[in-house]
């Protein structure tokens, strides 16, 4: 596939990613396996770089510290690597579940300071007259993630990789992102919203599921779509954004910076 890169405003850290993947165990912060843990970290920043998003120093950084973590509790004690700087008998798994911990309480008061601000957003001032308020909007969880996007395309990749290693059929890559744009903007445009996976439900390959999949980011990073789940690991649904912008191909290109987008009209997946 030829390189074409996403970069978001707003992209969320490691520390983010680890929370997301206690939060998909179902396990408490004080009892996570973080050797299990690192293996996971490793594919998910694989899959990031696999649909060419721009990976962090720190996650790499995190990476690195939970690998090492990792070979602590493999290795006997007589064989594991001595840290300069780190006293004997000190543990590295408790000084980044205190990261965690510490992290987790500036998360939960932000979202806390959100759910006033939104609340405060629906108290309007005695006015005379008729008053018209909006529709109440469906009940959903509003802060879909990256790893929540990435997590849902995993589960159409591994699809494909059962099916692949079923029989190996050669499929020319005829798609390009901007034509793929037209494609989600259609569906939305006919039926108002989509679930995350019929969007994928005629590909053909895990090329055209990548390519696909790119598109709906380079959308949603130009606020013309947005993204809810009923609730936390549930089918993620696609909708327009609440101001939506005139919706074409070519206005979706444009309004990116080039020095952000490279042009999807020369470049096939």
């Amino acid at each position: 596939m030829a390189e074409y890169k996403v970069q978001f405003e707003v992209f969320e850290g490691p520390l983010d990613l680890l929370l997301y993947l206690i939060k998909k165990e179902e396990v408490d912060i004080y009892a996570v396996n973080l050797t299990k843990l690192a293996t996971q970290f490793i594919e998910y920043i694989d899959l990031m770089r696999e649909f060419d998003l721009e990976v962090a120093g720190e996650f790499l950084v995190m990476a690195s510290t939970l690998m090492y973590i990792k070979s602590r509790e493999l290795l006997p004690v007589d064989q594991q690597a001595v840290v300069e700087g780190e006293e004997e008998g000190e543990d590295p798994r408790w000084e980044l579940i205190r990261q965690l911990v510490e992290y987790k309480k500036f998360k939960d008061a932000a979202a806390q300071l959100q759910t006033l601000e939104a609340r405060q957003e629906n108290v309007f001032p005695r006015l005379p007259g008729k008053l018209e308020f909006e529709s109440a909007a469906p009940a959903s969880k509003p802060d879909v993630s990256i790893f929540d996007l990435l997590n849902a395309v995993n589960g159409v990749l591994q699809r494909f990789k059962q099916r692949e290693a079923e029989g190996r059929d050669i499929f020319e890559d005829k798609w390009t992102v901007s034509e793929k744009i037209e494609f989600i903007l259609k569906i939305i445009s006919e039926r108002g919203s989509v679930r995350f996976s019929e969007l994928f439900e005629s590909a053909a390959n895990r090329s055209e599921v990548v390519c696909t999949f790119l598109a709906l980011l380079e959308l949603i990073r130009l606020k013309q779509l947005a993204c809810a789940q009923p609730e936390d690991f549930s089918e993620i649904e696609i909708r327009r954004a609440t101001v939506p912008v005139v919706a074409t191909t070519e206005t979706a290109v444009a309004a990116a910076p080039q020095s952000e987008i490279l042009n999807p009209e020369s470049h096939g997946t």
